[in-house]
């Protein structure tokens, strides 16, 4: 019994080494098979944002007003972004009142909001340092998400058109 236990387990363990064997690579062989494409692709998608950062991204008027955010993209199925459904006031997603637009109604900008208590410190540090702007432009262009986008109208207006609905039920 002693004798049949340990071939079994001396064939146990020759068998699992050979096989361990096989499924391990050198990592000189592996290593540049994955450093070679991600920045072919990082390249070749430049310029894109990522939906799932344009979700929550806030939307302000002209006058620096903030309206609302986006909570969905509408989808066909090529792929075509159709409308933007945003969330007009409400407060933490109650009272809220989604509207959908479609895309051309919105203009993505990549740079903060400029509001009079902002803007005003804004240029001194710009001016003393001279480093505010170029971090927040190379941050920006490799966020793969703009800073916010604005629409025209007013809350008001925009609570004036026809509530979005998902379905029958909400």
């Amino acid at each position: 019994m002693k004798r049949f236990l340990a071939v079994a387990l001396l064939s146990t363990a020759l068998i699992g080494g050979a096989a361990f064997a096989q499924s391990t690579q050198p990592a000189d062989r592996a290593a540049p098979a994955a450093t070679a494409h991600p920045a072919e692709a990082k390249m070749a998608f430049k310029g894109n944002w990522r939906a799932s950062k344009l979700m929550g991204l806030n939307v302000y008027n002209e006058a620096n007003e903030k309206l609302g955010d986006i909570n969905e993209l509408l989808v066909d199925k090529s792929g075509k972004i159709n409308a933007v459904v945003i969330g007009i006031g409400g407060f933490l997603g109650m009272g809220e009142h989604d509207i959908a637009v479609s895309m051309d109604k919105l203009k993505f900008v990549e740079e903060p909001v400029r509001t009079s208590s902002s803007a005003s410190s804004t240029t001194s540090r710009d001016t003393t340092t001279g480093a505010a702007s170029t971090n927040a432009t190379s941050r920006n262009a490799n966020d793969w998400v703009p800073d916010h986008a604005v629409m025209s109208g007013n809350k008001e207006q925009l609570k004036a058109i026809p509530q979005f609905k998902y379905s029958d039920y909400n």
